[in-house]
């Protein structure tokens, strides 16, 4: 007999992880031995704020994802643990990026590529993860309303996912390390996303109204 899925449970699970992925960003935050070491002090709290508040807006995105469906099956279930899985470990390169913009932490471009690189796979990863849950459940739903939404949801972080591609493409081939250019390149998600949403509504205007 095929048990229906529990969705209440993949989300307490789900902030779970989450949970813990904040807790080990508070253990890793150090603040040295001495009051004196100020600089690497403030590094070290700039890069804890921008990796917490990232983690805050994945955990947005994953939050918004459950809002707009009810429909759960094995396959999400799949990809909401790789989801899980890179986010917990996403913060850290992240962190590292932070540093390296304040002068710690990578000592030559080739590290700072690898950063990149890391920081471009995750990011990848995570918004591939995003897109495909959106397209599976824009397979299943029964609404024509909401299968539009989740399926422009399914293309929008579609975008994210491309350009983080060519930031790893960049950074693999080490193109304009020392300018930031993989770095860069994620400017263009807005207007990409921008220009996306205005196409979209306005070839599927007669299903969105």
């Amino acid at each position: 007999m095929k048990l229906p899925h529990n969705l209440s449970r993949v989300e307490a699970f789900s902030d779970g992880v989450f949970a813990f992925a904040a807790t080990l960003m508070v253990v890793d935050f150090d603040m040295g031995n001495t009051l004196t070491s100020t600089k690497s002090i403030s590094t070290g709290f700039l890069s804890f704020f921008v990796s917490f508040f990232v983690l805050v807006a994945i955990w947005w995105v994953h939050y918004n994802f459950f809002r707009r469906t009810n429909y759960m099956d094995n396959g999400l279930i799949a990809l909401n643990s790789i989801l899980l899985f890179v986010a917990l470990y996403y913060v850290f390169p992240l962190k590292d990026l932070v540093q390296s913009g304040m002068g710690e932490g990578v000592n030559t471009p080739k590290d700072l590529a690898n950063l990149f690189l890391m920081y471009g796979i995750g990011f990848l990863l995570i918004f591939l993860c995003f897109s495909l849950m959106y397209h599976r459940a824009y397979k299943k739903s029964k609404s024509t309303e909401n299968a539009t939404l989740l399926y422009f949801y399914a293309r929008h972080f579609a975008i994210f996912v491309v350009v983080s591609l060519i930031s790893v493409l960049l950074a693999y081939f080490k193109v304009g390390i020392v300018f930031g250019f993989p770095g860069i390149v994620y400017t263009l998600i807005g207007p990409l996303c921008f220009w996306h949403s205005k196409h979209f509504h306005k070839k599927y205007i007669n299903l969105l109204s």
